[in-house]
């Protein structure tokens, strides 16, 4: 078979990408290691309920232009994200807001909550942060940092808040409102049926291979004349294309010659339960620092679910190393830099192009990555 475009990964930035050049004629294989496409965002059903495998995703976007693009390929319900904070016996909303301030210190205006965090900050007497606990304590104060902060930034980047940079937050949005809306944007939603028929419907009619990691095909590929490129996948499928799509890790791609760029990496553990509620929210944060993981969820939740059992995932943390799925790019001085070195070698490659989270080595929310998908469609010629 011979194609316009291999396309490396059948996440959201993959499929896009086949979708809009199929409506430009061209042609595009897309080959993914995992067996299932939809990258990050598939979701599985379980006793009805729409479990999202990797962890939660919330559609959101202040853009119409992409809210419309979408909504094309899916029904959108009005989730509002409205997360829980769990500490010690006590419980707040998220993100910090009036509901929070006034669990917190039993008051009821916006001028006793200011006034409450301001004289905490200027007891500090922090002037220059040199780490991130003096950071967000220089932002927020010290109730809200003990309790909200400290013990979930610990566990999600395993190391003590004085150990991590202060650049890593650079602002915490504090809301003087009663307002539990976790997003600003104006369109949110999660679609009805879950996330992979989004994916299905822009891969429908391309041909789609899972269980295929091209690291382990592209020993096997061979040149006849400029730009075009054949080899074998692993289902002995004959390919041949003209220019790659590469949305793994940049790094990877490279076989790490100038070193790994860094990561954090998720698990889960997913569970059954035989009752219809067992939190009340989709999200529940753990901030303390004496409970393992770093959230639960609860699937049922994000589409208003009414089903006899309860489908619920604690969230892990956890150290990357090479061969563990890597979630979040560390974009610390020292990683960015080594980006930059990889961008200059993906620069000089003529018929290679990387994009995605891991292409871009950049966290991107999911309209992100359809927007920079589509920046990278018209790039094309």
């Amino acid at each position: 078979m011979k194609y316009d475009y291999l396309i490396v990964g059948a996440g959201l930035f993959g499929a896009v990408f086949a979708y809009e050049m199929k409506q430009k004629g061209r042609t595009c294989c897309v080959i993914d290691r995992r067996d299932h496409i939809a990258g990050n965002i598939y979701t599985k059903k379980q006793s009805g309920i729409d479990v999202h495998v990797y962890g939660p995703h919330i559609f959101h976007t202040s853009k119409k232009e992409i809210w419309d693009y979408v909504n094309r390929f899916a029904e959108f319900n009005n989730f509002i994200n409205m997360p829980v904070a769990s500490y010690k016996d006590e419980l707040y909303n998220l993100p910090f807001n009036m509901n929070t301030f006034s669990r917190m210190w039993n008051i009821k205006t916006p001028r006793e909550a200011q006034d409450i965090i301001a004289s905490q900050i200027a007891d500090l007497n922090i002037t220059e942060p040199k780490n991130l606990e003096e950071q967000a304590l220089s932002l927020v104060g010290r109730d809200v940092y003990e309790k909200l902060i400290k013990g979930y930034t610990e566990k999600q980047w395993g190391r003590k808040c004085t150990e991590l940079p202060a650049f890593i937050i650079k602002r915490l949005p504090l809301r003087f409102t009663y307002n539990n809306n976790y997003f600003n944007d104006r369109y949110q939603g999660i679609p009805m049926g879950g996330y992979t028929q989004i994916v299905e419907k822009m891969l429908e009619g391309i041909d789609t291979y899972t269980g295929e990691d091209y690291l382990d095909i592209r020993d096997r590929i061979t040149t006849e004349g400029e730009g075009n490129y054949n080899t074998t996948l692993k289902n002995g499928t004959a390919i041949s294309y003209d220019k790659l799509l590469f949305t793994g890790q940049i790094d990877e791609y490279y076989d790490a010659k100038l070193g790994n760029l860094e990561y954090r990496s998720v698990r889960f553990e997913t569970e059954e339960l035989p009752m219809e509620n067992y939190q009340g929210s989709a999200i529940v944060n753990y901030t303390e620092a004496e409970v393992p993981y770093t959230r639960c969820i609860e699937h049922k939740h994000f589409d208003f679910g009414t089903q006899p059992t309860t489908v619920i995932s604690r969230e892990y943390s956890s150290e990357w190393k090479p061969g563990v799925e890597p979630y979040y790019p560390v974009n610390n001085e020292k990683n960015n830099s080594l980006y930059e070195e990889y961008k200059k070698l993906a620069d000089a490659e003529e018929n290679v192009i990387f994009g995605g989270r891991l292409g871009h080595y950049k966290y991107y929310d999911m309209d992100k990555v359809i927007e920079a998908a589509l920046e990278c469609v018209k790039e094309e010629r």
